[in-house]
C-alpha cells in the first residue's frame, strides 16, 4: 500500500468540503479521480501532496516515496528558459556532470600524476560518480527531454523561450513534461488533457499505460479515463466511493448500486414504517387497558430503542442536478451557412493553411480538429470576420445569428458579479435573470460571486447561460469542454443533439466529437480536408491511409538486383540510421530469397561473392560503431544497434544458405 486515506475530514473556512474519505491505493495503480467541480478533488491532491493537512482523519503515505503534483512547479525565475525548465528533473545528475568534468580537467593537468594519493583519490570519486551518473539516466537526459517535449508537443523552437513569456497552457504542459522527466513515485495530475491536442493526448496515454509508478488522475476526458486507469474513484457529497474498473466500467457498476442502494433504502423505510406503526399501536392498547397496562409501554420503548439503534441507509440520489441547457433559435438561416472559397492564411513564412474550400449547411454539427497551433481559432476568426485571410473568402449566411464560445474570454471588468454579468448580457430584470442562472447550477448567494473567482467549469456555465438566452442558429464553440466536468458535458452534448441549428466546434474531446458530429474538417500539414462521418471513422480512414502508404512505399523500393549489389569494401547502407538498416537488411533479405526461389536463374560471376562481401561490411561497420566509445555508454543507442546488428546476420546467413543451395 503506498496511499491510505482513513476518514478524512477538510474544512474551507466554515465550508465543510471533504466528510468522510476513506481509500487505499497499490504500489503501480492507475486511478481515475472523478467528482462534480467543486467537490474537493483538487483539494484531495493538495492533501495528499502535503500543501495542507486534513482537520480529521488520518493521510498514510509509505516513506520515501516521492509525490509529483504539476500545481507545484509552477513558479520559476523571470529569465528561465523552457529548457531550463525542463532540466529541473535532471538537476542532481546535471551537478554530478559538471563535477565530472571538473576531476577530467584535474586529472588531465600534467602534474596530476606526480602525487599519488591525489590521484588515487580523484579517480575513485571520479568512478563513484560516473556509476552514480550511469545509473541515474544522465546519459540519456537529452534524448529524455527531447521524446517527452516532442510527445506533448513542445517544438524544440521553444526551448529557448523564456518560461515566463509563455501562455497559462503552454506554461501547464511544460510543467507536465517537467513532471514526467522527474518521474516520482507517486504522480498526481490534475486535468492533464485540457491543453493537449488529440495526438498529444494519445501519447500521454501510452506514456501513463507504461509508467512504472502510481498515477492519480483528476479527468473528465472519458476517452483517456477508459485507456489509461483501471480503478476509479468517486467524490461524492464528501464521501469516497471506490470502483474497480475503468470508466465504462463505472458507469454500469454506479447504476447497479444506485439501484441496489434505492432498493434497500425502500425496504429499510418499509420496515420502519411497520415498526412505528406497531408502536403507535402498543402505545394506545396500553392506555386503553383499565387500568393502564404497563407491559404494552415497556414493549413499546423497547421498538423505539431498536428503532432509535438501525443504522439508517441513507436515500441515493438517482439522478443528479446538471445545467439545463436548451439551445433554440430565433429564425433559420438558408441552406448555405458558411462558404470556405480557397481559404489561406500564412502568419510571415509560417503557412497555417490554403485551398480551404467547404460549405456547411444549415443543420450540419461539423468538428474542427487538428494539432496545437496548426490554425483552427484563426479560421474561426475568419468566419466571424475578426481577421482576414491572405488568400480566398468567406461568406456567412445573411440571416446568421452567430453564438461564439471563445476559448478564453476573460471579461475586462473582473470585478462584476455573476448576476450583474448574466443581467448586462442578457438584459434581464433581476427575478428572471436569478432563475435563469438557477438553471445553469448558480444558486442563493453563488450569484454574487465575483466572476474573477469562478472556476473554469462555473465560467464556461456561465457564459452558456448568456448563449443560451440569444438564440442563435449558428453556434461557434472553441473547446467547450474544457474545465466542465462530466455531468455538465453529458448537458452540452444533449443539447446539441436536439439542437436545430447549425454547429461548428474545435475540440479536442474524443468522446465528444464522437457523440455529436457527423462531418470533421481537419488541419494538418498545412492542408484542410474534409471527413464526412464521426471521429471513429476519421481515425479508420486515417489507419487505412498509413498502412497504404506504408504497403506503397515497401513495393516501390522493389528487390535487391545483382547489378547494383554493393562492391566489396564500399560503404554500407545508410550506416547511421538503425531504421534505415533494419528496413534494407529486411529488403535484402527479401530479394535474396525471391532470387533463390527461382531455379535455374543464371548468376553473373562472383555475384554470391560480392553480396555476401557487402553483406559482412555492413556487419563490421556495425560490431566497429557498437564498441565506439561514446555510443558504448548509451543504452538506448546499444539497443537498437543490436536489433539492427542481428538483423544484418540473419540476412548473412541466409545469403550464404542461398549461395550453398545454388552450388549444390
Amino acid at each position: 500500500m503506498i496511499i491510505s486515506c482513513q476518514n478524512v475530514q477538510k474544512y474551507h473556512g466554515a465550508q465543510l468540503v471533504l466528510s468522510d474519505i476513506t481509500f487505499d491505493i497499490r504500489q503501480g495503480e492507475k486511478i481515475g479521480l472523478i467528482g462534480r467541480n467543486g467537490c474537493g478533488k483538487t483539494t484531495l491532491f493538495h492533501l495528499l501532496s502535503g500543501e495542507e493537512r486534513p482537520d480529521q482523519g488520518q493521510i498514510s503515505i509509505r516513506k520515501g516515496s516521492v509525490v509529483g503534483l504539476l500545481a507545484q512547479i509552477q513558479e520559476v525565475n523571470d529569465g528561465e528558459t523552457v529548457y531550463a525548465v525542463l532540466q529541473r528533473s535532471f538537476t542532481e545528475p546535471l551537478e554530478w556532470q559538471a563535477r565530472l568534468r571538473e576531476l577530467e580537467l584535474a586529472m588531465s593537468q600534467p602534474d596530476a600524476g606526480s602525487s599519488g594519493l591525489t590521484f588515487d583519490r580523484l579517480l575513485k570519486e571520479y568512478g563513484t560518480l560516473q556509476e552514480k551518473f550511469e545509473a541515474a539516466g544522465g546519459y540519456e537526459i537529452e534524448a529524455s527531454i527531447q521524446r517527452v517535449a516532442a510527445g506533448l508537443g513542445i517544438g524544440t523552437g521553444q526551448f529557448d523561450r523564456r518560461f515566463s513569456s509563455l501562455s497559462g497552457g503552454e506554461k501547464t504542459k511544460v510543467g507536465l513534461a517537467e513532471l514526467l522527466l522527474r518521474r516520482p513515485d507517486i504522480l498526481l495530475l490534475d486535468e492533464p488533457t485540457n491543453h493537449l491536442d488529440m495526438e498529444a493526448i494519445e501519447w500521454l496515454e501510452q506514456f501513463l499505460q507504461d509508467y512504472e509508478g502510481t498515477v492519480v488522475a483528476i479527468s473528465h476526458d472519458r476517452y483517456f479515463l477508459d485507456a489509461v486507469v483501471k480503478k476509479v474513484i468517486e467524490i461524492e457529497d464528501g464521501e469516497a466511493f471506490t470502483f474497480h474498473t475503468n470508466y465504462s466500467g463505472y458507469q454500469i457498476e454506479k447504476e447497479a448500486r444506485l439501484l441496489r442502494q434505492f432498493a434497500d433504502y425502500q425496504e429499510q423505510q418499509k420496515k420502519i414504517k411497520q415498526m412505528q406503526e406497531s408502536i403507535k399501536r402498543l402505545i394506545e392498547w396500553g392506555n386503553r387497558s383499565n387500568p393502564p397496562n404497563p407491559s404494552f409501554h415497556r414493549r413499546a420503548a423497547s421498538m423505539q430503542k431498536a428503532l432509535d439503534r438501525m443504522v439508517k441507509v441513507k436515500r441515493p440520489v438517482l439522478e443528479r442536478k446538471a445545467m439545463d441547457l436548451q439551445l433554440q433559435q430565433e429564425d433559420r438561416t438558408g441552406n448555405q451557412v458558411v462558404i470556405l472559397d480557397r481559404i489561406g492564411k500564412s502568419y510571415g513564412d509560417r503557412p497555417l493553411f490554403s485551398g480551404a474550400n467547404e460549405v456547411l449547411r444549415y443543420g450540419e454539427t461539423t468538428a474542427l480538429i487538428g494539432g496545437n497551433g496548426a490554425g483552427k481559432s484563426t479560421l474561426l476568426r475568419i468566419i466571424l470576420g475578426q481577421e482576414l485571410p491572405d488568400e480566398g473568402s468567406c461568406t456567412l449566411a445573411s440571416r446568421a445569428v452567430v453564438g461564439y464560445l471563445a476559448q478564453e474570454a476573460v471579461p475586462e471588468d473582473g470585478r462584476l458579479s455573476v448576476l450583474r454579468y448574466f443581467r448586462e448580457e442578457a438584459g434581464l430584470e433581476e427575478g428572471e435573470a436569478r432563475g435563469q442562472l438557477a438553471r445553469f447550477l448558480f444558486y442563493g448567494s453563488d450569484v454574487f460571486k465575483n466572476i474573477a473567482n469562478l472556476s473554469g467549469g462555473e465560467w464556461t456555465r456561465l457564459r452558456f447561460a448568456v448563449l443560451m438566452h440569444r438564440r442563435p442558429n449558428l453556434l461557434i464553440l472553441d473547446e467547450p469542454t474544457n474545465h466542465l466536468d462530466i455531468d455538465s458535458r453529458e448537458a452540452l452534448e444533449e443539447a446539441l443533439e436536439e439542437y436545430p441549428g447549425t454547429v461548428l466546434a474545435v475540440s479536442h474531446d474524443r468522446y465528444f466529437i464522437n457523440r455529436c458530429f457527423g462531418k470533421l474538417w481537419s488541419i494538418a500539414e498545412g492542408r484542410f480536408t474534409v471527413f464526412s462521418g464521426n471521429y471513429e471513422y476519421y481515425k479508420e480512414k486515417q489507419a487505412e491511409k498509413a498502412a497504404a502508404a506504408g504497403l506503397s512505399s515497401n513495393n516501390s523500393k522493389g528487390q535487391l538486383q545483382p547489378d547494383n549489389a554493393p562492391k566489396s569494401g564500399s560503404s554500407p547502407v545508410k550506416a547511421d540510421l538503425p531504421e534505415a538498416r533494419l528496413r534494407d537488411s529486411g529488403e535484402a533479405r527479401r530479394g535474396s530469397s525471391a532470387s533463390a526461389s527461382k531455379p535455374g536463374k543464371s548468376r553473373l560471376p562472383g555475384y554470391w561473392e560480392e553480396i555476401i562481401a557487402a553483406a559482412e561490411a555492413q556487419l563490421g561497420s556495425i560490431d566497429a560503431e557498437m564498441l565506439d566509445p561514446q555510443i558504448s555508454s548509451d543504452a538506448d543507442r546499444l539497443a537498437e544497434l543490436q536489433l539492427v546488428r542481428d538483423a544484418a546476420q540473419e540476412k548473412l546467413e541466409e545469403l550464404y544458405a542461398c549461395w550453398m543451395s545454388e552450388t549444390d
